[in-house]
């Protein structure tokens, strides 16, 4: 057996030899993450696995909980308002979706270009996402007043009349979207902005020099090479609009009507004001169902479009 030379770096030696003795994994990066964990597990984890079992039984908050079987979910097929629930949130994402996506990442682009005040417009535009939804919803409440609403007041300037915009069926949930355009803009512009600045500028000198203008360079630099980045946009979005509540709790409370009526809105008041845990619980996981179904197809095309790339 050769023998290594006893040197201050022998032990580097003796690691490429075998030799060393394999070090113990270090605990202490998982004692950081234990708090977190903990709550975690009791307060996301726990309910999520206990929702489970619950969607199968018809419970009140009280006694035991009876065992159902399947009657909860035949029992959405007989339930109106939870037609309109969905049909409302559907209409809310197809909406919302496609207005995030492109005005954040318009205003990304805008805000990403070397011009006095860009960090300014930066924080203008992503400061509402820091507002907490309760004040959002009250903030905008007065905005679309019928009456005497800000909003109204511009309109009326260009001679439009007062848009009933939270009491009409036909315009509530507009506002609703307008509300939350406004507030959560900023935060698909941060992850925009962060895409952009991983592009080397060397590819778009490039392109310039090659003759490509604004639009060539949009389409065959910047596009392609942000679409991890929209991809992420595109899938935290539309998880977030199909659990939009906040603001129509606060705004409307789902009216009038079922106008604004969503199926977040929906599971809280069929399990909390109706006290039947078991059916919301149901819905619930049919909601989680549509999610995990729609995150599927998202991966699944956007690993298509990675390998047409290729």
């Amino acid at each position: 057996m050769r023998i290594l030379p006893r040197t201050a770096e022998s032990g580097s030696y003796a690691a490429l030899a075998g030799l060393a003795p394999k070090r113990r994994p270090s605990l202490t990066p998982y004692y950081f993450i234990l708090p977190y964990l903990v709550f975690f597990v009791l307060f996301r984890l726990g309910p999520s696995l206990a929702g489970l079992g619950i969607a199968f039984t018809n419970w009140q908050a009280v006694g035991t909980p009876r065992f159902v079987g399947f009657a909860n979910f035949e029992a959405m097929a007989r339930d109106p308002r939870l037609g309109d629930a969905f049909q409302n949130t559907v209409f809310f994402v197809l909406l919302t979706v496609p207005t995030l996506i492109v005005l954040s990442l318009a205003l990304a682009l805008f805000l990403n270009q070397p011009r006095r005040g860009r960090a300014v417009g930066r924080v203008v535009v992503f400061m509402p996402y820091v507002i907490m939804s309760t004040v959002v919803g009250v903030l905008w409440t007065w905005i679309l007043d019928k009456d005497f609403g800000l909003l109204n007041v511009y309109l009326n300037f260009f001679g439009i009349a007062n848009v009933p915009w939270l009491v009409s069926e036909s315009t509530a949930m507009y506002g609703i979207i307008l509300t939350t355009v406004w507030w959560t803009v900023g935060y698909d512009m941060v992850l925009f902005l962060a895409g952009l600045q991983d592009i080397p500028h060397e590819l778009y000198e490039a392109a310039r020099i090659d003759g490509a203008r604004a639009w060539g360079v949009f389409r065959f630099v910047t596009l392609p090479l942000l679409a991890p980045t929209t991809f992420l946009v595109l899938m935290l979005t539309i998880i977030n609009s199909f659990q939009v509540f906040d603001q129509v709790y606060v705004m409307t409370s789902g009216g009038p009507g079922t106008a604004t009526l969503t199926l977040v809105q929906y599971i809280y008041t069929t399990s909390f004001q109706f006290q039947k845990f078991g059916y919301g619980s149901a819905v619930a996981l049919i909601l989680f169902g549509i999610l995990v179904i729609v995150a599927f197809f998202q991966i699944r095309g956007y690993r298509r479009g990675l390998k047409g790339v290729e």
